[in-house]
């Protein structure tokens, strides 16, 4: 029975880093610079809120910002530093 809870737990111990580093490395993907303001920003729901709203006051169909050429996402982040909001902090 120890045994056994033994090589359960060293097993567990084992695989922790591998969780740890596929969470590190979607956090990464997740996460753009900012040049302009030396800066990094989440993308999350919040972010993606923004996004649309910015577009909005742009007056303009939001696209998505995989296919925003690197202009509009400077642009973008300018305005963001502008207007931070608290529930769509970064």
């Amino acid at each position: 029975m120890f045994k056994a809870a033994g090589a359960l737990l060293l097993g567990f111990g084992l695989m922790m880093p591998i969780v740890a580093q596929d969470r590190d490395d979607h956090d990464r993907r997740e996460r753009y610079y900012d040049r302009d303001h030396r800066d990094y920003h989440q993308w999350n729901e919040g972010e993606n809120r923004a996004w649309h709203r910015y577009w909005e006051e742009q007056r303009h169909e939001a696209i998505e910002w995989q296919r925003a050429t690197e202009a509009q996402r400077s642009a973008y982040w300018r305005w963001r530093h502008a207007h931070p909001d608290r529930d769509d902090r970064r």
